[in-house]
């Protein structure tokens, strides 16, 4: 191995013990808001959608797909499409769960803003609790602060959304323990890619999470 690589081995490694020690971080300090917004999602009447804008777009629709995927019907709609008439569709029915690492994007903060007024119950997800966007939600689940050098320059997104996909993990299991749904449900809904072709098994009628 040349000086460089050796040189470059080493970054990778740093890279990895950052964003493992910010996803170390959260044990201990999420499990309350998981279980809170858990329990509002299975409350609610209608659907769950998510948003975001950006990286945190991406992580939010991640998080629709997982729900649904686990038993709790949940869509993404974009912060912009939301605000250029998309947010019709959502209804004080549904549940919104929006994503902001650092709560200063304005389109988030409007569209927010706006849906608390259509008396849509909006989760903020997100580092900044006393941000605007936090301040406009009808409730917030925290995480913590990412250390700047595991978000390079304090601005790309990286071991963050590590954070928001373990948070968002935590939350489809959880759901998927509280409706009983099971791994037969999800090759039902799932039919194609690998879930499709796997053969059914004598467990899978069991919840694969069971209750203490």
């Amino acid at each position: 191995m040349s000086n460089e690589d050796t040189w470059l081995a080493a970054l990778a490694g740093s890279v990895l013990s950052r964003e493992s020690a910010a996803l170390a971080a959260l044990v201990g300090a999420v499990e309350t808001s998981v279980v809170a917004v858990a329990r509002r999602m299975i409350d609610v009447s209608g659907k769950v959608v998510t948003t975001g804008s950006g990286t945190s777009g991406i992580m939010a629709e991640r998080l629709a797909h997982l729900l649904s995927v686990c038993g709790t019907p949940a869509v993404y709609l974009p912060s912009m499409d939301a605000l250029h008439g998309g947010m019709g569709a959502i209804t004080s029915a549904y549940l919104v769960i929006a994503v902001s690492k650092t709560g200063q994007s304005q389109e988030l903060t409007n569209l927010v803003e706006r849906l608390a007024r259509r008396d849509v119950h909006v989760v903020a997800l997100t580092e900044s609790p006393t941000s605007p966007f936090a301040a406009a939600a009808g409730s917030v689940a925290v995480l913590p602060r990412t250390p700047p050098d595991a978000d390079p320059g304090d601005m790309i997104a990286m071991a963050s959304t590590l954070a928001v996909g373990a948070w968002s993990d935590a939350v489809a299991v959880l759901t998927m323990s509280l409706r009983g749904h099971t791994i037969a449900d999800v090759i039902d809904s799932h039919p194609a890619g690998g879930v499709g072709v796997r053969e059914r098994r004598p467990d899978d009628d069991i919840a694969p999470v069971v209750r203490p």
